[in-house]
């Protein structure tokens, strides 16, 4: 756990508990303002923590931090390298208690671009997936914390690229990523002009740690 500070956050790695689980989706899909509870309906909650207990997957435990005050979850990030990315398969969701088989495959069918948007993560990036922030805690520097978190795993993973999708609406959260040197590289989609829709992806150079004998 990491040391207090002026506001009792600590930081802890999530475990494969049911409760963690649970409050990863959540946090996953306040993040992502809502769209999981789009694509998986209203049990998306208890799909993703069906899934999150197992290892080597995008939704797996192992890619959560948590930032905690007082013994209860405040805000989360999740993130994870591009080879851990690319080994993975999404056979893990798909065998989840409650997986939406038929909407799922409606959703990848109407939004096939902004999938394949999103799954693009290259060698050498550390993807940041998710933050998330109680509402009575933003701006306390807690996304920050979590965000330096995530970015000391990209370094200690030898990444070379810190990269996050954001909604282009969320202008706050795209002030915070630029301030930490972050711009934008690409948007979806491509050719409409979709304001509510828009998603912007953010990258930044980052320098792998070194080893030394």
């Amino acid at each position: 756990m990491e040391p207090r500070n002026e506001f009792d956050i600590i930081l802890r790695p999530a475990t494969a508990a049911l409760e963690d689980g649970l409050a990863y989706a959540r946090c996953l899909d306040q993040a992502a303002d809502g769209f999981f509870g789009v694509m998986l309906g209203k049990s998306y909650a208890e799909v993703i923590a069906d899934t999150f207990a197992t290892p080597a997957h995008d939704f797996s435990f192992e890619n959560v931090i948590f930032a905690e005050q007082d013994a209860m979850i405040v805000g989360m990030a999740s993130g994870f390298t591009a080879k851990q990315h690319h080994g993975c398969s999404d056979e893990v969701l798909v065998k989840a208690k409650g997986y939406p088989s038929f909407r799922m495959a409606m959703f990848q069918l109407v939004f096939g671009s902004l999938w394949r948007f999103l799954d693009t993560i290259e060698d050498g990036d550390f993807y940041l997936q998710a933050v998330a922030v109680e509402e009575e805690l933003r701006g306390k520097g807690v996304g920050s914390m979590l965000i330096d978190a995530m970015e000391t795993r990209a370094i200690n993973n030898a990444a070379s690229r810190f990269l996050l999708d954001v909604a282009g609406k969320n202008e706050a959260a795209r002030r915070l990523y630029e301030s930490r040197g972050m711009t934008v590289g690409a948007s979806w989609p491509k050719r409409l002009f979709l304001p509510g829709l828009q998603i912007v992806r953010m990258t930044k150079s980052i320098e792998p740690a070194t080893v030394t004998y």
